[in-house]
């Protein structure tokens, strides 16, 4: 019973492929198929830039005043959650004014504390409002 099920799957998945199949060939040959996603991308070789800088910017000032407000009590769930956000946005906001940054390499700890500084500040000096 069981291999008569095996089968029967077997039989109906190599239909199914083999219509498909024979769908994308067609489509392919009449010039409605769509190339693989590396063949597109070369195409139009601009990667799509991200989103806005004041965006950017928005959303690193609310996710700092949302760190320095975690209250004491406050899960350190939350605490870490708040700090990979902001790194992230922070990261973002360097690539966007190319800043040289190492947030995605250290582990965090004092070292990715200090770089955090080090690209806040940068950051500043290349005209973005960071806050403290």
């Amino acid at each position: 019973m069981g291999t008569a099920l095996a089968h029967l799957g077997a039989i109906v998945g190599g239909v199914v492929g083999s219509v498909a199949l024979m769908g994308w060939l067609a489509r392919l040959a009449f010039g409605s198929a769509r190339l693989p996603l590396r063949s597109r991308r070369r195409e139009h070789e601009a990667a799509p830039a991200g989103r806005p800088l004041e965006q950017v910017a928005a959303d690193l000032r609310r996710l700092g005043r949302q760190v320095a407000a975690v209250p004491a009590g406050a899960p350190m769930a939350r605490r870490l959650g708040l700090q990979a956000a902001y790194d992230d946005v922070l990261t973002e906001a360097a690539r966007l004014l190319e800043v040289p940054h190492a947030l995605g390499d250290l582990r965090p700890g004092r070292a990715r504390d200090v770089e955090r500084l080090r690209v806040q500040a940068a950051l500043a000096d290349a005209g973005l409002a960071v806050p403290d």
